[in-house]
């Protein structure tokens, strides 16, 4: 997921996010290093927070499968 990398080019800290997407501090924290996955209304969440369309967290994984569809032949 790109939260991380969004948030920091917004120029938010971790506190900010929190408080702008109403999660808590710690959540947000397993949430970016990967140790929990969010639900679908904590993503809804989190893109408000960051002010981006909720897509925009994911779409590189959308991105990277169709790479490698196109790479084995599959689709």
């Amino acid at each position: 997921m790109q939260i991380r990398r969004l948030r920091e080019e917004r120029g938010y800290s971790l506190e900010e996010l929190a408080e702008r997407s109403g999660l808590s501090f710690r959540g947000l924290i397993y949430i970016e290093h990967g140790q929990r996955s969010p639900s679908v209304l904590t993503l809804l969440d989190i893109a408000a927070g960051l002010d981006v369309e909720p897509g925009k967290l994911v779409n590189h994984i959308a991105q990277e499968e169709s790479g490698n569809s196109a790479r084995d032949g599959s689709r």
